[in-house]
């Protein structure tokens, strides 16, 4: 259930942790060690599918893959869309297929379509320089950058080249400060590709408290978690680690925020539901629902699954079929949700790594993700 201590934040609540994302759209960094693998695991219950809908997924591979290994210790799969619902858990993940977990950059999904409603509203455009809506949050000698290059990181934003020190409790306009230090490198004219940055989303969080004068907590409520009946995604209070059982993973080891950019809790039936609303349509006008799976021209050349929408979907090609969808990693796990672009098959599923090698375990989950959908 939603936490309640969370379900309107006060604006006024400005401390805010950031696990600050610097690139890598899977994977940005992995635990190598893997949590007791005591729970008993629980057998995939049997799949159905509809007699006249998509191909049935491979459930004998998905179990397979499933299973303990080298590459993930433990993993969490549900599937939905068109008549097939499958769910299952192995490892020391929780046994509950509705667990909660922190749901990492997939958070940035909330924040895209939160963007996107406001544009359809007309408050601003695609097109509308962030600096207009946020006057002195970036350096005045630098060149426009609109909340559109923001959503499809293609700000040409650079790395952060200073840290925080430890015990920082930066807000979120300090987390920009740092990336906008003097002394780190400035913004590369022209942009020549995609760079995926946490920074981006951090920008978009704050866009959205300013145009409507409401926390970025109270929007998420308010526009797609109330809306949609997801009862156990929200976006924490500054420093809260806590989690409503029952969860994913120990609560202990994760970053205490990441706001709008990494920062929010779900579980995978709510997570299923967001995702088959906004591929439907049901959270977005027509226009802006286009930009879901419109492709900037920078994305061309870039790798597979470091492709984004302008929307900042991920597109994925597997085997011939293209998904949509997004990944995010927080304390032990790293999670992600996918489906065709109606949403006729949707996948959440999410692991505890056992590997600190992101290829390896980015080809695991391209193999998961191909035998759920």
């Amino acid at each position: 259930m939603t936490n309640p201590k969370n379900a309107a934040n006060p604006a006024t609540r400005r401390t805010r942790w950031i696990t600050l994302v610097a690139a890598g759209a899977a994977v940005a960094s992995l635990a190598a060690g893997a949590l007791p693998a005591s729970a008993a695991e629980r057998a995939p219950a049997p799949v159905t599918a509809a007699p006249h809908g998509p191909q049935a997924p491979d459930t004998a591979e998905l179990a397979r893959l499933m299973a303990p290994g080298d590459t993930a210790s433990g993993t969490l799969v549900r599937l939905g869309g068109s008549g097939v619902r499958w769910t299952g858990a192995t490892g020391p993940l929780s046994q509950d297929p509705a667990a909660n977990f922190r749901i990492g950059s997939i958070t940035k999904l909330f924040t895209s379509t939160l963007v996107l409603q406001l544009i359809g509203e007309g408050r601003f455009t695609i097109d509308t320089p962030v600096q207009e809506i946020l006057p002195g949050t970036l350096p005045a000698h630098w060149k426009p950058i609109t909340v559109g290059q923001l959503m499809s990181h293609t700000s040409g934003l650079e790395l952060p080249c200073v840290g925080f020190v430890k015990g920082d409790a930066p807000t979120p306009e300090q987390v920009i400060s740092h990336w906008t230090d003097p002394k780190c490198a400035a913004p590369r004219y022209p942009v020549l590709t995609q760079q995926y940055n946490g920074a981006n989303y951090f920008l978009l969080g704050m866009v959205i408290e300013k145009a409507t004068g409401h926390s970025y907590a109270d929007e998420v409520q308010r526009r797609i978690a109330r809306p949609l009946g997801l009862r156990h995604t929200y976006s924490p209070e500054a420093g809260d680690r806590s989690l409503p059982g029952p969860v994913l993973a120990d609560p202990s080891e994760i970053d205490p925020w990441a706001w709008s950019e990494g920062g929010m809790v779900s579980n995978a039936p709510d997570l299923e539901r967001f995702m088959t609303a906004l591929l439907r349509g049901r959270l977005l006008r027509p226009a802006e629902q286009r930009q879901l799976f419109t492709m900037p021209a920078l994305s061309e050349g870039v790798k597979n699954r470091d492709r984004f929408s302008m929307a900042g979907l991920m597109r994925y090609e597997i085997g011939g079929t293209v998904v949509w969808g997004k990944t995010g990693s927080m304390g032990r796990t790293t999670s992600g949700v996918f489906a065709t672009e109606h949403g006729a098959r949707t996948v959440v599923y999410s692991l505890v790594p056992a590997t600190g090698n992101p290829d390896l375990l980015r080809e695991h989950i391209g193999k998961l993700v191909g035998a759920a959908l």
